[in-house]
């Protein structure tokens, strides 16, 4: 698990239906001509998201469970590698979504937590999807509701 410099870098997380309900929000309730910045509220250093995704894998897909790495390690905190950073690179993304709250009443439903926690779980549930994105036959079909 590849990790830029230390992994200090700084971003807002925001679980992806929260977005999707955000741009709802905006497109069925805002004014035209207006702007909303949508903001989960939830900034985290990238190796604290990184570690976040670990423990909930050692959680609910233990290491003894998973063949591709069972006996080597003893949690998947232990493939994290830090590798040079990026020329350039942001320290911190911030947005300030104070706006789309006040006009428009839109907060996030997931914290951080059970957001990235849902997310881990739909990528252990989806598997055949994105082995399909790694192997290149996934060609862009449309995924969602069945």
């Amino acid at each position: 698990l590849p990790v830029y410099g230390e992994g200090k870098q700084i971003r807002d997380w925001l679980y992806v239906e929260d977005h999707a309900r955000a741009l709802w929000t905006v497109f069925t309730r805002a004014e035209n001509g207006e702007s909303y910045n949508i903001g989960g509220h939830n900034e985290r250093q990238n190796i604290d998201v990184v570690r976040t995704i670990c423990a909930i894998l050692d959680e609910i897909r233990p290491v003894a469970d998973n063949p591709a790495v069972a006996g080597r390690i003893a949690s998947y905190a232990e493939l994290i590698t830090h590798v040079a950073d990026r020329p350039g690179h942001d320290v911190r993304y911030a947005i300030d979504a104070a706006k789309i709250a006040r006009d428009l009443g839109w907060k996030p439903q997931e914290t951080f937590e059970s957001g990235i926690r849902k997310t881990v779980q739909w990528y252990l549930d989806n598997e055949n999807w994105w082995q399909a994105v790694l192997d290149g036959s996934y060609q862009g079909e449309r995924l969602g509701l069945v």
